[in-house]
């Protein structure tokens, strides 16, 4: 599977009907066209000025009708997300939505429908996680570091023009199939893409909490520009969180390099036997913030377990809006993000 998402699960509640909210009474800043992201210390900007970002994973974006799009960007601005998480290599459901071949050249019309959408991300105020991964299935998806080094390019020389999205070179770089990508290989991608775009925000996440050792070569080899640690997907994981941020941020201290910590994918439902609550979801925010990340997000996507993965979420928008595909404790969390 090219996008690399294994569906398997426990249960879930059922989805309920969904109607696009009224604005909250907080004000949204509406961003111009040239929205930019960037980095003061620990910390994210949003046009020089310090923002701490909440997103929401939106994976199958470029696969989602024009109506469906629409209506899923306007309500995820409404509930007051900043961000986005969408797969330039997603493969999910026999449904092939990459915006890079197998060598990493341009598909399309997917590549196109990425430049779409980050342009009207820009237009509504949202920055764009732009992930990619190497195939873990039996045909070989951007199997060499030239083909990896290739899609990266791809991608960016696409994406050049705008100021509002940030790549991340390997989701999970970490994982131990044929998905693994090495830190002398981020290296390299990491030098390909800051030839082409010197100022572009790149990062590569990790499968897992990041020790010590993990940290420095994030930090000193691969040189990315913040991390993605994607947290352990249990009950006491959200109790963690604030020390396991406060820990990150002393050692980049002592090592003498400090970087954003963003978590980019924590745990959703649908996932494993626990299922958790809004409650969970904004007790793991919280714990971002007060530990000093940077950003958080809430994820969402397939269950596991289940023959068809329904709901599957933003794993796949064929099924209609993500919004509708959400569950009660995920709508009871999406109406509490202005209050977080």
């Amino acid at each position: 599977m090219f996008g690399g998402a294994i569906l398997l699960a426990g249960s879930f509640s059922a989805g309920t009907a969904y109607s696009d909210p009224a604005p909250p009474v907080t004000s949204y800043r509406s961003a111009d066209r040239r929205l930019s992201l960037g980095i003061k210390g620990s910390q994210f900007t949003l046009n020089g000025e310090p923002a701490f970002l909440i997103g929401i994973s939106y994976y199958a974006g470029l696969g989602a009708p024009d109506d469906v799009l629409a209506q899923d960007l306007r309500s995820i601005k409404l509930h007051g997300f900043q961000w986005v998480r969408v797969w330039a290599t997603w493969d999910g459901y026999e449904n092939d939505i990459s915006a890079v071949d197998g060598s990493g050249n341009a598909r399309e019309p997917y590549l196109g429908k990425l430049k779409s959408l980050v342009a009207e991300c820009a237009k509504d105020g949202l920055i764009v996680d732009v992930t990619v991964t190497r195939g873990n299935g039996a045909a070989p998806h951007l199997a060499t570091l030239e083909d990896l080094r290739r899609a990266e390019e791809t991608i960016v020389r696409a994406l050049k023009p705008f100021a509002n999205w940030y790549l991340d070179l390997a989701n999970e770089r970490n994982v131990g199939d044929k998905r693994f990508v090495s830190f002398d290989e981020l290296k390299d991608l990491r030098e390909a893409v800051r030839a082409l775009d010197p100022a572009r925000l790149v990062t590569a996440s990790s499968g897992s909490d990041i020790d010590r050792e993990e940290l420095r070569k994030y930090l000193f080899v691969a040189k990315v520009d913040f991390i993605c640690p994607h947290r352990p997907r249990d009950p006491g994981s959200a109790g963690q969180t604030e020390a396991k941020t406060r820990e990150l941020l002393q050692w980049m201290e002592e090592l003498g390099r400090i970087v954003p910590v963003h978590y980019q994918e924590p745990f959703r439902r649908g996932y494993t036997k626990w299922q958790p609550a809004a409650e969970d979801f904004a007790a793991d925010l919280k714990a971002a913030r007060a530990g000093g990340a940077a950003g958080w997000c809430f994820h969402n996507g397939g269950t596991r377990g289940v023959k068809d993965g329904r709901p599957r979420r933003s794993f796949d928008l064929r099924d209609g809006s993500l919004f509708k595909q959400l569950d009660v404790e995920e709508h009871k969390f999406v109406e509490m993000v202005w209050e977080q």
